[in-house]
């Protein structure tokens, strides 16, 4: 528990007092300070405190270090080593902050931290020393705060409370006067929000905002993961009211502004729990041999205008959210679930991508605009799945001239809904032709150097009360890779379409930069523990090796692991309207437009595409810009609410096998302890070093090991161990093994 204090006056020497008084005069560089003011921020008034202050101020002054503006008053000499940068807290006070004025991260310690918290963005000041190899600062100011908002369990006393913050990046409680409590009861897990940090205080002031509950419940844990990052857990009333009162009717003057494609056969294929469906294909066989297919995306924005209180909404939220047992939306059900699903055998306004394709799957007409559609099935990823193997080996141009060929039986297990057999037959046909299309699609991006990511996915069967009962892996099938295929052809065709005018037009992109040679030299490193090797020679050979790595560790023990950190080399895909490419996917122009229902930026994609269609004149970039960044920065957030959801419910689940054993592989080592991903399940816990008692291990991170001293026993990255539950911590999400031993194969 931190507690509040100030300095007593001393005749002692006061420590660290160079660095106090440079910290005072750099936080305030445009004032000026007697040695009576220092003396005053200082907290001290004897004597003997103030001579030391005059004495270092001489000193100071001496070394150029300050100066002396007027009689007795010192300021800061300015000079060119002040920086900005990010904090990236450690857990003990101390932490790095990260430039794009330096390479390395500078060390900041935690007394010269002066109040800042992880992630902000603070000027700092770098010593012209190293300390130990470590380029050292200080921080002088704080520019802005990461967040103002934390999450944690609040302890109460007497006269006033401490919320003690969840996670190990937080280095101080939040002290919260007893008139400020919300009515909280000791232990609870709550929303609290930072107010101010007084001068002398060791703690800063806050106020509870929302009680989640009782720690370690199941929704409590869900809605504090969500509060963590600021993200809703429901639409506010008055929202909900407007989204209510729009008009989702399908008029006849509406749907002669469109093109109506309401005859072509249509159908969505999508996962068989999937509640929206913001996208279909239709599919027409031409009578030149060419077939026409359409990519028909909700048009969220003929709903959604600009600048109402719901599109204000959708924009602050910029995405929906997908936490393990729940959807957070970011558009509400009446338009998620309804207006703007495309659900079988109902009408709705679609914005399309039309295409006439030839059988080299090579693209010979494109029409983009607004359409109205008719959905004639709805069709699970299985059930599609389920007529491409039925069908093996028959070519899709056999199956155009020859329907009756199709062997359309659905396994009972898959079938999700009764369908005519008319119906079925047709889409099957569809099906199975666009499938051989999609083929040729994916090997054409293969060749030109896009890297082939199927990571394999940690799902969780669930009870009624959201109790994990099971873990199943998701893997990307053909049926998928067909949709995914056509949905990449639209997004780079719409992006090509725009971003090739001439003059240029403000255009949102999906781009995707080059990984970094250090990331890539790394992974080397690692994988070459695994006998596996990259050549890094150029572009083109960096992803055929990197697509061949994820190949030949295709269904090993060690794939998830590479998987993960071959991810991890690549650059973060973000939005911006400055097109560099999308390095992955090995497209020159990409962009996202075929999720409006459930990504802020389709819907802004859609909206300036229309408005070029009309023969609109470029739009502000630094609008739009602004926006990119908003989206980009709200989507990391989700992604790590995602990742957080899932590690709880890991955690939940290996609660209930605390007394069986598992092999696991050696997923990282560091200097505290060995994190080991068990195979079976994914679930990643950790082996603390002090916890291995049979010796005292050192970490060797030239060998990615922790090393016996006396028995020389190493236990090496992608190794793999027998372990056990030691402890589960649901609050901390902290999952602790108790080592075994190697597993003997």
């Amino acid at each position: 528990m931190t507690k509040r204090k100030t300095r007593k006056p001393s005749n002692n020497k006061i420590s660290n007092l160079t660095n106090t008084i440079l910290s005072i005069l750099k936080k305030d560089r445009n004032q000026n300070f007697n040695y009576k003011q220092i003396a005053a921020k200082i907290g001290v008034n004897d004597a003997s405190s103030r001579n030391q202050i005059i004495k270092k101020l001489q000193q100071l002054k001496a070394k150029e270090e300050i100066e002396e503006v007027e009689r007795g008053k010192f300021a800061i000499v300015n000079n060119n080593e002040y920086h900005t940068g990010r904090v990236d807290m450690a857990s003990r006070g101390s932490g790095y902050i990260i430039s794009d004025d330096f390479e390395d991260d500078t060390y900041i310690s935690s007394n010269n931290m002066n109040k800042a918290l992880h992630g902000d963005e603070v000027e700092f000041y770098v010593y012209k020393r190293k300390n130990r190899g470590k380029q050292e600062g200080e921080v002088t100011n704080i520019i802005k705060r990461a967040k103002s908002e934390y999450v944690g369990v609040i302890q109460l006393h007497k006269n006033y409370a401490f919320v003690v913050v969840d996670g190990n990046k937080m280095y101080t409680d939040i002290f919260v006067p007893i008139s400020k409590i919300n009515n909280a009861e000791n232990g609870d897990k709550v929303l609290v929000a930072l107010e101010e940090w007084p001068e002398k205080a060791d703690s800063p002031n806050g106020k509870i905002l929302e009680v989640l509950g009782k720690p370690g419940e199941h929704n409590t844990e869900m809605h504090a993961i969500l509060a963590e990052y600021g993200l809703p857990l429901d639409f506010p009333p008055e929202i909900e009211a407007f989204a209510d009162k729009i008009d989702t009717s399908i008029t006849e003057e509406e749907i002669a502004k469109r093109r109506d494609m309401r005859k072509d056969l249509t159908f969505t294929i999508d996962p068989k729990d999937a509640k929206d469906f913001d996208d279909a294909l239709s599919f027409t066989v031409l009578e030149d041999g060419l077939y026409e297919i359409g990519i028909h995306i909700a048009d969220v924005s003929h709903y959604l205008t600009p600048d109402n209180v719901l599109d204000d909404e959708a924009y602050e939220r910029a995405t929906s959210v997908y936490l393990v047992d729940r959807v957070v939306p970011m558009l509400p059900e009446i338009l998620s679930n309804n207006a703007c699903s495309l659900r079988p055998n109902e009408e709705k306004y679609t914005f399309s991508a039309v295409f006439k394709i030839n059988d080299k799957a090579e693209i010979m007409d494109q029409w983009f605009g607004k359409t109205v559609t008719y959905s004639d099935a709805r069709f699970a990823y299985e059930e599609a799945q389920a007529i491409i193997e039925n069908n093996l080996g028959l070519k899709a141009s056999e199956v155009i001239k020859n329907p009756g060929k199709i062997d359309t039986t659905i396994p009972q297990e898959v079938a999700i809904s009764g369908k005519e057999y008319k119906t079925t037959q047709e889409v099957a046909q569809a099906t199975l032709k666009l499938d051989e299309l999609a083929k040729i699609m994916r090997s054409k991006r293969m060749s030109a150097g896009a890297i082939s990511f199927d990571k394999v996915e940690v799902k969780f069967n669930l009870d009624e009360e959201a109790n994990p009962i099971g873990v199943f892996f998701k893997t990307s099938k053909d049926a998928n890779k067909l949709i995914e295929e056509f949905m990449l052809l639209a997004n780079k065709k719409v992006a090509e379409f725009i971003g090739k005018q001439d003059p240029k037009k403000t255009f949102v992109y999906r781009v995707h930069d080059e990984p970094d040679e250090s990331k890539l030299a790394a992974l080397q490193n690692v994988v070459g523990r695994f006998g596996y090797k990259l050549n890094l020679q150029d572009r083109k050979s960096v992803s055929n090796s990197l697509n061949n790595l994820l190949k030949e560790v295709n269904g090993k023990k060690e794939q998830n692991l590479v998987d993960t950190l071959t991810i991890r080399t690549m650059s973060k895909a973000e939005y911006t309207t400055r097109n560099i490419g999308h390095y992955g996917l090995a497209f020159d122009y990409y962009t996202h437009f075929t999720s409006p229902i459930r990504r802020y930026p389709d819907v802004m994609v859609h909206r300036l595409l229309q408005h070029y269609l009309e023969g609109g004149k470029s739009a502000n970039e630094d609008i739009y810009e602004d926006k990119c960044n908003h989206s980009s920065n709200m989507e990391g957030l989700a992604t790590r609410a995602e990742r957080d959801s899932i590690k709880y419910m890991q955690i939940r689940f290996m609660e209930d096998h605390k007394n069986e054993e598992f092999v696991g592989v050696i997923s990282g080592v560091t200097d505290w302890g060995i994190y080991i991903e068990i195979i079976a399940n994914k679930c990643e816990g950790m082996v603390s070093v002090r916890d291995m008692k049979d010796d005292h291990y050192q970490f060797d991170e030239d060998h990615y090991a922790v090393i016996g001293k006396k028995n020389n026993i190493m236990y090496q990255l992608g190794e793999e161990v027998v372990v056990k539950v030691k402890s589960t911590d649901l609050v901390k999400k902290h999952l602790d093994f108790t080592l075994i031993g190697k597993h003997e194969a």
